[in-house]
């Protein structure tokens, strides 16, 4: 067994050996190798000594107290398990917390988990309950916590319920639980998972904003009204569309302050200015605001000029626009022909839709929602040809040339942008579109279900994280309404392999499945970027969005 242990000197897991020198042949980037060794178990500083490397020190000079106002759209809360975009986590996260963060550096890190151990083929994972963390309610956190989420999250029925393509490896087929014997509880400390096959990927997806880890005897539909969590901050109010404030919660010794990590801010405001960043710039300037969740397209620039700091990273966070496979319109399903698909990508330049869409801010993609960040990425795969003369013969052999296509956004910044480009093109092209532009608040209580729109995903540091959460079939983000028994074989291959240029060898596969498919126009990767006033510390922007409060303060 390897082990997530801060003194690790021996025992590191062949893999991640295999990953180190790797990485000091040049064959795999320091980002990559953090997020492969630490996911296998080894630590932080052990990761880094690997290869010669020194881990990042907080910043120390910080002050304690105050407060900090984000904007941010303020997003109702529901069951975190069901949580669909990082808003809601940015407001829950202040009192429910995580097994295992991500970090910007692409490594993992214990948070209510103090250690974790692999096997080396990663059937076994040996979890280690951080000691002497405490609820808000005064019951210790134990093993039978752990054992409660995790068996929440495999509930492949419950509706919403993403958590279980995270955790896919412990879930039975038959019953859509978890399997039985697959979450073991130790001891009080100690919750061993026995997977049902291997899956690298187990560590990555607990990471993730929806895996809220909540006590047993909270209402996940009311996590304001009672709000049992281990974290340092409470709700103390939460107006959906407008502000949300979070006040450190004085009752509760929060096992982070001995630890030295933080939760130095007594107060958290999120402001909502809705989705024009005009607004923003507007609450900047009057100093209404300390920092923006998310700066997008020319705003980049012009917050430059008024003088605020820019966090940038850049990421595998994208848009996909994409025809559902399954929605009727007017009785039959447009999207069921894979001519029409096809047609619908080949009528698209994605260079373009950067531009367009987001300013050039960020690389093409080829349309497969795998790409250079993930470490798998088969970079011989090609985009169907950009070829708008071809698209429209797809669409007369299959006798669609004169369906009006309706094309759904929300109405923001870039991704109306980019979706109007899209629209744009395919009028280029002969193909008919009518353009509907909603509502945030309109537009994502059904973002699954419209028969062609553009949403946006955000980063996962592994390929096959985000192809297992959305293309997989029948889970609960497939968007696409793709099912492929092919690709869902090809993916559990991919997530057994240990090895970088096995595993990528089968990425390489299922890429070109995706593409040649026509599954989605997926036309680039984002850069990133957050601006906030000087003064504001520890609050770069998130490779993945991540909420990490605990980590925000003020100069001192």
């Amino acid at each position: 067994m390897t082990k997530h242990d801060p003194n690790l000197a021996e025992g590191i897991h062949p893999g991640a050996v295999m990953f180190a020198d790797e990485h000091k042949r040049g064959l795999m980037d320091r980002r990559e190798f953090l997020t492969r060794a630490t996911a296998l178990g080894v630590s932080i500083p052990a990761a880094y000594a690997m290869i010669g490397a020194t881990p990042a020190k907080a910043d120390a000079h910080m002050q304690q107290g105050g407060t900090v106002r984000m904007q941010m759209e303020v997003r109702a809360l529901k069951d975190p398990r069901t949580f669909d975009w990082t808003q809601m986590s940015y407001v829950a996260a202040g009192w429910l917390e995580y097994l295992v963060e991500y970090n910007s550096d692409g490594s993992f890190r214990g948070m209510l988990l103090d250690s974790w151990e692999t096997n080396d083929d990663a059937t076994v994972y040996t979890l280690k309950v951080r000691p002497g963390v405490t609820w808000n309610n005064g019951d210790p956190f134990t093993a039978e916590h752990v054992a409660f989420n995790f068996a929440r999250w495999a509930e492949a029925d419950a509706e919403g319920n993403s958590m279980a393509a995270r955790v896919t490896s412990i879930v039975d087929p038959e019953t859509n639980m978890a399997a039985e014997g697959a979450i073991e509880v130790v001891d009080d400390l100690t919750v061993r998972l026995n997977l049902l096959q291997p899956d690298i990927t187990l560590i990555p997806g607990i990471a993730d904003y929806p895996a809220h880890v909540i006590h047993p005897d909270q209402d996940p539909t009311d996590l304001l009204g009672q709000q049992l969590g281990t974290g340092p901050y409470l709700s103390e109010s939460h107006e959906v569309g407008v502000k949300s404030v979070l006040v450190r919660n004085t009752d509760h010794d929060w096992w982070g302050y001995d630890a030295g990590w933080g939760a130095a801010l007594d107060r958290i405001e999120y402001v909502d200015y809705g989705t024009d960043p005009s607004a923003w710039l507007a609450a900047a300037e009057s100093e209404e605001v300390d920092a923006i969740y998310e700066n997008v397209g020319e705003y980049v620039d012009i917050f430059d000029s008024i003088g605020w700091a820019k966090s940038e990273v850049v990421t595998g966070s994208t848009i996909v626009i994409r025809p559902n496979q399954q929605t009727e319109v007017n009785g039959m399903r447009p999207y069921e022909d894979k001519r029409v698909r096809q047609a619908l990508v080949m009528a698209c330049d994605n260079s373009v839709l950067l531009e367009l869409g987001y300013a050039g801010q960020g690389v093409d993609a080829i349309n497969c929602h795998v790409g250079p960040v993930h470490p798998e990425f088969d970079d011989t795969a090609e985009r169907l040809p950009y070829d708008p003369a071809r698209a429209l013969e797809l669409l007369q052999e299959a006798g669609m040339a004169d369906f009006e296509h309706e094309l759904f956004s929300i109405d923001d910044d870039w991704r109306r942008n980019t979706t109007d480009a899209v629209a744009a093109q395919l009028r280029d092209a002969g193909i008919p579109v009518k353009r509907t532009i909603l509502p945030g608040s309109t537009f994502w209580n059904d973002w699954t279900k419209y028969p062609f729109s553009s949403t946006n995903w955000n980063h996962r540091p592994l390929g096959t994280q985000v192809l297992g959460l959305a293309y997989k079939s029948g889970v609960a983000w497939n968007e696409f309404g793709w099912s492929n028994a092919e690709f869902d074989a090809l993916l559990a291959e991919a997530n057994a392999i240990a090895d970088a240029d096995t595993r990528r060898e089968v990425m390489g596969k299922i890429e070109r499945i995706v593409i040649e498919e026509g599954v989605t126009i997926q036309p680039y990767w984002r850069s990133l970027f957050r601006h906030y006033r000087e003064g504001v510390v520890g609050i770069d922007m998130h490779i993945a969005y991540l909420p990490q409060m605990y980590k925000w303060g003020l100069a001192a």
